[in-house]
C-alpha cells in the first residue's frame, strides 16, 4: 500500500505570543543555567587574610562544558538587560575580567580594553582613583581605547562594595564612551556596590543563588 503525503498544518501565532514565548524560554534556560554554574564555584574561609570568605570563580574556566554555558548565559544576560543593544567595546578590570571579557567581547561582536593598575599599561592612558581597605589605588585605561559615543561594557568577576568597579566607569566616561551598563558574574548583595554605579548593573550568580 502506497505511502500517502503527510502534511502539517501550522496554525497562525501571534507576533506578540511568539515573543513571549521566546522570552519565556530564554528566562527559564538561563534560570537553569545560573544554578548549574553555582555548583562550579568554590569557597575559602579566611583568604587570603582572615575573616575573609573567598569565593572562586577559577573553576567555571576548568571545564570546557560549564566554560561555555558560563560565556554562552553572560551574552543572553546582556542582551536581555540592553534589550538586544550590543556595545561597541567591552572593558574587562584588572585581573580577573581579562578571563572572560574577551570571549565575551567576541560572541558580541565587540572589541575588548582591559583596565588595569597603574604604571602597566604602555603610552598615554587615563586614570581614575579609588579606595581599597588598606588605602587608594589607581586604574588607567588607554587613551585610545574607547572612541567618543562608543557603547561600552564594564565587567568583572565580582562587585563587593563597587569601588573599582565605578572607578572603571569614570574612566569610560573621561574617553566619551557611552556607558551601556556594568556586567559581573557574582554579587555580594550585602556589601551593596551596584548602589555607586552610575549605570545599569547585572550579575549573572548573587551570593544566594541556589
Amino acid at each position: 500500500m502506497p505511502l500517502l503525503p503527510v502534511r502539517i498544518l501550522l496554525f497562525p501565532v501571534q507576533n506578540h505570543q511568539r515573543v513571549r514565548n521566546s522570552a519565556d524560554i530564554l528566562c527559564f534556560a538561563v534560570a537553569s543555567t545560573k544554578k548549574k554554574l553555582h555548583t562550579s564555584l568554590r569557597n575559602f574561609p579566611d583568604f587570603p587574610i582572615k575573616g575573609i570568605d573567598f569565593v572562586d570563580i577559577l573553576p567555571l574556566f576548568a571545564d570546557f562544558e560549564v566554560h561555555t554555558q558560563l560565556i554562552r548565559a553572560l551574552e543572553l544576560e546582556v542582551l536581555q538587560f540592553s534589550n538586544g543593544v550590543k556595545p561597541d567595546v567591552v572593558v574587562g578590570l584588572d585581573a580577573r575580567g581579562f578571563l572572560f571579557g574577551p570571549s565575551l567581547a567576541l560572541r558580541l561582536g565587540a572589541g575588548f580594553a582591559p583596565v588595569r593598575k597603574r604604571g602597566k599599561l604602555p603610552g598615554p592612558t587615563s586614570e581614575a582613583s579609588f579606595e581599597k581597605e588598606y588605602g587608594q589605588d589607581f586604574f588607567q585605561i588607554q587613551a585610545d581605547a574607547i572612541k567618543k559615543g562608543q557603547k561600552v561594557l564594564v565587567v568583572d568577576d565580582i562587585i563587593a562594595t563597587g569601588g573599582s568597579a565605578a572607578a572603571a566607569g569614570q574612566l569610560v566616561q573621561q574617553l566619551g564612551g557611552d556607558l551601556l551598563g556594568f556586567l559581573f558574574i557574582l554579587e555580594l548583595d550585602f556589601l551593596k556596590g551596584r548602589d555607586k554605579l552610575p549605570a545599569p548593573v547585572v550579575t549573572l550568580l548573587s551570593d544566594d543563588t541556589k
